[in-house]
């Protein structure tokens, strides 16, 4: 399953998504319970900040005023604006009811394409009848000079006034953040942060309608702009763009930008005791060892679930304030259930500085899908955590006789206490994320040399199985939501996942003997698979969390009339999985944007597996990948017009839902195929039988992999790093324009989103000595003028195709001339179909 089903997914990686996008103020918004007790300084502010009304003694006429914040230009230039009232002795908003006017241009191609694709122009310059502001510098005086006494103020306040107050707490955890700094505090040399600048305008567009524009100087990329959309009852928030304001987009600005750390801390240790109370109850405690990594704030956010309830949190054993909130209906991770958490130091953190959390919690995050079989719905935010970052786990289960707890590490131990199981797990090593989960379960024990799988499965599907769905396919690459329309039949027998369970461990330990082979050895000293209620498949650090769908035997999918098709894509679940146990836990990725990489390769590996057996199975389901991009949906849009991978969970939009998933397992698989049999071919002479190459342990893909590997074990990697990786086995033959670098396949491919055809035109032969030369011309379609492609061309003769070499074709036309053998008359480009392209 996607990583971004990983914060969707493995959950915890969002919480750099959620900063990214500019949403993490946007968890503050929903109902929570009034506190038992008087709160406390940083509850008070922050009730204040999210209640905040306007003052009627701060009304004005304004004229000829703007805010500019690096790339986004705010003007307001004629009409009444209100400013709120204090907050602790802080201005933090304004309304404004006139002409204003909104330009933002984005600096590079990628999110001018983006902005164009929801908006239709490349640039954002858009007027506007009204607009609400939030800020936490001092824009009050900024626009002090354009202020003028206002005709009717204690009316304009009152018309307006409810508006500012319902919209003033969807900003008010970000700026909880700024003003926590100046709360009473242990640490007297307290200071606010002046590094620390945040601007949101949301506007009334008068051709675009309501949407937000933001500055954010404590994002990685501080400049966004986007749009809340309800499409067919379905929320969903479009990002416009999205960018850094130092305007990266180029593979060298890229690799510098990978090199800042962006964490204000860092969590290094989790010590976790949980009580699960069968069937929904979770009680539980979690110490965290947190060090300062940066000099930081106050405020710490902590990703936790909204369905569990805090009772107490400590800092080195003494009670702090804390603040606890439901996510905002219909943003993007109220959909996946996620919530933060604000933990109030008494003075801000310190780079080097070590702070012990203790959280205190309890709720119900567990539910009874059949009998013996739980859903654990809070996979990433049972504990708190900031997201998918390193660390090491010991944590200790408490749980009833009769049922069998799998969890990440190695078990420990296991005692019997009464009524109850005891059983402690330890992480042999820092893993991104730490998981469990509870069932009574039959047990299977398969090997991959030394390592054993564990497959541990119930007698039972869940209730509804398989009506419950609207589709029974696992959601794996390939099997998209928008095509997921299939009426299906009961199947005469209802399945038994235990029964199936020894097929799927043996499945499990051949991909694992087959990645040890190609990407070094397994990470963990086992590998436990655990059946999973629902469509979702999930591969964390040493457990797989797998849908019981993937637990069907092949007669049994045939009975849920699967599509033919897609089947193929199917049967590849339980080997994804596996793969993310290299690609996903082991190594994992820098940010949104980097996502796809994990995806792609997990994927990838899967069909490597694939091909060693049954190549045509493998192009089949390649060409599927190709032609899903391609095919336009009910509104005349290709999944591959959202955009490039490197736009992450962003793709998938209010445009075409489905998009991510299309993409980033999709596109990013071929990507991985591109980059494989150029680096191939570069390396290789002579006949060969087109259509399948086996995978040989020499090639610089898999040297590639293995350096990945070893140089990014427990850390995380960005797109530009790859492409660093992969540069470093690049043959020289290509080298674009005598570089050693891919910055040519970064910029078109990675970045770009084409889906280009090829064919040959002009060709002339002239037989010179042992050899023919050939010239032509390339013909490069549906493709931006500036893509740059290495096709690879094949003389055909004597009913042989020899592989002759691989030719940068770039823009529309490109002229080449290559020696062939020696009464050569036909040539044949990409015959293996080793390109992303349009079939011809």
């Amino acid at each position: 399953m996607s990583k971004v089903t990983k914060v969707t997914l493995k959950t915890g990686k969002l919480a750099g998504m959620v900063l990214v996008l500019g949403c993490l103020a946007s968890l503050a918004s929903g109902q929570r319970s009034e506190p038992a007790k008087t709160p406390g300084p940083a509850e008070s502010l922050y009730l204040k900040l999210r209640t905040v009304g306007l003052d009627k003694t701060r009304v004005f006429k304004i004229r000829e005023a703007s805010l500019d914040r690096a790339s986004l230009h705010i003007s307001l230039d004629d009409g009444t604006i209100a400013f709120t009232e204090d907050a602790d002795g802080h201005i933090t908003g304004a309304f404004f009811k006139g002409y204003g006017e909104v330009l933002l241009a984005p600096p590079n191609t990628i999110e001018r394409a983006s902005l164009a694709f929801f908006t239709g122009a490349a640039i954002l310059e858009e007027t506007f009848s009204s607009a609400y502001l939030r800020f936490n510098d001092d824009v009050y005086s900024e626009l002090q000079p354009s202020l003028r006494t206002a005709d009717d103020p204690e009316a304009f306040a009152a018309e307006w006034n409810m508006t500012a107050h319902n919209l003033a707490e969807e900003d008010a955890l970000r700026l909880l953040l700024t003003f926590s700094d100046s709360l009473p505090s242990s640490d007297k040399t307290a200071s606010l942060n002046g590094n620390d600048h945040f601007l949101h305008a949301l506007v009334q567009g008068n051709k675009l309608g309501t949407f937000d524009a933001r500055y954010d100087s404590l994002m990685p990329e501080q400049i966004s702009a986007g749009q809340h959309k309800k499409v067919e009852g379905q929320d969903y928030y479009d990002v416009w763009a999205s960018f850094s304001a130092a305007g990266r987009g180029n593979l060298k600005a890229d690799r510098r930008a990978g090199e800042m750390p962006n964490a204000e801390f860092d969590i290094t240790n989790f010590k976790i005791q949980a009580e699960i109370r069968p069937a929904t109850e979770l009680v539980a405690k979690a110490v965290l060892s947190v060090t300062g990594h940066l000099d930081g704030r106050r405020a710490l956010m902590f990703e936790l679930s909204r369905l569990l309830q805090v009772r107490e949190v400590l800092a080195d054993g003494h009670p702090v304030e804390f603040i606890h909130n439901q996510a905002i209906e219909g943003s993007q991770l109220a959909k996946r259930g996620n919530d933060v958490i604000a933990v109030v130091l008494p003075s801000p953190l310190r780079a080097g500085q070590k702070v012990e959390l203790s959280f205190e919690y309890s709720g119900s995050v567990l539910s009874e899908a059949a009998n013996g079989l739980l859903y654990v719905g809070e996979h990433g935010t049972w504990y708190p955590n900031r997201g998918f970052a390193m660390a090491s786990f010991d944590m200790e289960f408490q749980y009833p006789l009769g049922w069998t707890l799998a969890a990440t590490g190695r078990r420990a131990d296991v005692k019997t206490i009464g009524e109850k199981q005891l059983s402690r797990w330890a992480s042999e090593r820092p893993v991104p994320v730490a998981g469990f989960n509870l069932g009574k379960y039959s047990q299977t024990v398969d090997h991959a040399g030394n390592v054993s799988v564990l497959t541990y499965a119930t007698a039972n599907v869940e209730r509804g199985f398989p009506e419950t769905p609207a589709n029974p396919e696992p959601q794996i690459p390939g099997l998209f939501k928008s095509r997921r329309e299939l009426a299906l039949t009961p199947p005469r027998q209802v399945p038994s996942p235990s029964q199936n369970a020894q097929m799927v461990g043996s499945t499990s330990a051949r991909a694992v003997e087959f990645y040890a082979q190609h990407f070094g050895p397994f990470p963990y000293h086992e590998l436990a698979i655990t059946q999973m209620p629902g469509t979702l498949s999930q591969g964390w650090p040493g457990l797989i969390f797998l849908s019981s769908y993937s637990f069907l035997s092949p007669q049994q999918r045939e009975q849920l009339q699967m599509d033919p098709a897609r089947r193929p894509m199917s049967e590849q679940v339980i080997a994804h999985e596996t793969a993310h146990q290299w690609w996903g836990d082991l190594v994992t990725w820098k940010g949104y944007r980097d996502q796809w990489i994990m995806e792609g390769l997990a994927n990838y590996s899967a069909l490597l597996l694939l091909e060693s057996h049954d190549p045509a199975k493998f192009r089949q389901i390649m060409q599927q990948y190709r032609d899903d991009l391609i095919a336009k949906n009910r509104k005349g849009m290709s999944l591959m017009d959202a955009g490039p991978v490197t736009l992450g969970v962003r793709l998938s939009s209010s445009q075409i839902p489905g998009a991510y998933e299309a993409i980033c397992y999709g596109r990013g698989t071929w990507l991985f195929h591109m980059l494989r049999t150029m680096m191939r071919d570069a390396e290789r002479k002579g006949p060969h039988a087109a259509g399948h190459t086996r995978l040989a342990g020499d090639e610089p893909f898999l040297r590639s992999l293995r350096k990945l590997r070893a140089d990014y074990e427990g850390r995380p990697v960005s797109t530009a790093e790859l492409m660093a990786v992969f540069e470093s086995e690049l043959p020289a033959s290509l080298w674009y324009e005598g570089h050693k670098s891919l910055e040519w396949f970064y910029e078109g491919w990675v970045n770009g989103n084409a889906v280009p055809g090829f064919s040959l035109h002009g060709l002339k032969f002239v037989d010179k000595g042992t050899a023919t030369m050939v010239t032509g011309t390339i013909v490069q379609e549906h493709a931006p003028d500036d893509l740059v492609t290495a096709v690879p061309l094949f003389a055909s003769i004597a009913g042989k195709s020899v592989f002759l070499g691989r030719v940068f074709a770039e823009g529309q036309e490109s002229q080449f001339h290559i020696s062939a053998p020696i009464g050569t008359r036909k040539l044949q480009l990409d015959l293996e179909q080793t390109l992303l392209a349009r079939s011809r």
